[in-house]
């Protein structure tokens, strides 16, 4: 599972243009929840929850009309 400071790296590498590092987030992110199942426990499912989170803010950083629709989306709105 990716971590906060992996999903910063991703987000600060500059070797790549912001749409191969919203590519890259989002591939994490997709990587995540396909590794869950159902015998996922509660806690784990939150972790991924929470690193989603935190995945569609550095995106947000890079591109803040779609990190927003993210979020708003991950709400619920």
């Amino acid at each position: 599972m990716i971590n906060k400071e992996e999903i910063l790296r991703i987000a600060a590498d500059y070797q790549k243009t912001v749409r191969e590092r919203i590519d890259q987030l989002l591939f994490e992110d997709a990587n995540m929840y396909t590794n869950l199942g159902s015998d996922s426990t509660k806690s784990e499912k939150e972790e991924v929850k929470k690193n989603s989170r935190a995945i569609y803010r550095a995106i947000k950083d890079l591109d803040e009309v779609t990190g927003k629709l993210l979020l708003q989306h991950q709400d619920g709105y």
